[in-house]
């Protein structure tokens, strides 16, 4: 396993990390989820992603069992969490990133976890009706307090980065190591302007879904949707499998097979080709996924094999069409 650094700071993670969401605490069993962490940490990942949003606190609850019932020393490590999303629905000031609730969010995480601090606590959206000041003040809080070491974002704007790190240099607070976008073969819009934004300020990236919610991990290659898989709840998936993306599936596959590796390895290794990321957040349902996603850390590809694939990918960064950045905002959360 190799390392990298978050950005400017002085924090180093591992290049495949382990994520949470929609498996640790909901879709895998307890033991199972546990075997998945040890698995992790034995293979050389230091860095494990959670949110207490993600099985509304159950993800940070087992993490916490985990290091509580095991040798391994949680100071070695790297645990992030997020803030942002309701936790509850009856008390209104239970989401956002209004002082109030980031003070008792990360209190909760921090008793879930059985944990004294985090290394870094991402705003897991921005929030559009709380003042940004506000909550970078009781994030500058929480890191003298030592609740928290760092704060990063979560799937901001290049805008909304650049006025944080203003008000950073403005008010002397701390500001964002790191931002956590969706990036894969596939979806690459942050390449137009979040990316070179952030690298500016000295951001580093920890990207989710790098598998592309398991189009690129080739269960979908023949073009249908395997019985429990993802796919069959997921619309956008669904929408995704017309042929000629299937031929591209196809082809990748093929070049991975040439070069020894599975089309996940090959698709990690794509996101790791970039300097600027810090590492790849993975999630796993088992031991053996940890074990097989681990060894695109260490892929070595000649450039014209990457020349190879940017040509079958054939897709130029770009903006989805859906992309509204008000569209987290329903009636239901303005309360």
């Amino acid at each position: 396993m190799k390392y990298r650094k978050v950005g400017k700071s002085g924090l180093r993670i591992s290049e495949i990390s382990l994520g949470s969401w929609l498996t640790y605490g909901g879709s895998v069993e307890r033991k199972q989820a546990k075997k998945c962490l040890k698995t992790a940490l034995e293979n050389g990942i230091n860095f494990i992603d959670s949110a207490e949003a993600y099985a509304k606190g159950a993800a940070e609850e087992l993490i916490g069992e985990f290091f509580t019932e095991d040798t391994y020393n949680r100071h070695e490590y790297v645990l992030s969490s997020k803030v942002f999303w309701p936790f509850n629905d009856y008390d209104v000031n239970r989401w956002g990133l209004g002082r109030k609730n980031i003070r008792n969010a990360i209190n909760g995480t921090l008793e879930r976890l059985h944990m004294d601090y985090i290394d870094i606590y991402f705003m897991h959206r921005y929030d559009y009706t709380t003042p940004l000041k506000e909550t970078m003040m009781i994030l500058d809080d929480l890191i003298h307090e030592g609740k928290i070491h760092y704060w990063g974002t979560s799937v901001w704007t290049a805008a909304q980065l650049e006025r944080a790190n203003a008000i950073a240099k403005e008010y002397g607070l701390h500001k964002p190591i790191v931002e956590q976008p969706m990036y894969n073969m596939f979806f690459r819009h942050i390449e137009l302007e979040i990316m070179p934004v952030a690298i500016t300020h000295g951001m580093g990236f920890t990207v989710w879904s790098p598998l592309g919610q398991g189009l690129l991990t080739g269960k979908y290659n023949d073009g249908t949707i395997p019985k429990g898989s993802r796919g069959e709840n997921m619309e956008s998936i669904q929408k995704f499998l017309k042929p000629k993306n299937i031929e591209k599936l196809q082809k990748l596959t093929e070049i991975a097979t040439k070069n020894h590796l599975t089309l996940s390895q090959l698709a990690l290794a794509w996101i790791l080709r970039h300097p600027e990321i810090s590492c790849a957040i993975t999630g796993a349902t088992t031991p053996q996924h940890i074990l097989e996603n681990v060894i695109a850390s260490d892929v070595n590809l000649e450039p014209d094999i990457w020349k190879t694939v940017d040509t079958i990918l054939d897709n130029e960064p770009q903006w989805p069409r859906t992309y509204e950045p008000n569209r987290y905002f329903t009636d239901k959360m303005r309360y």
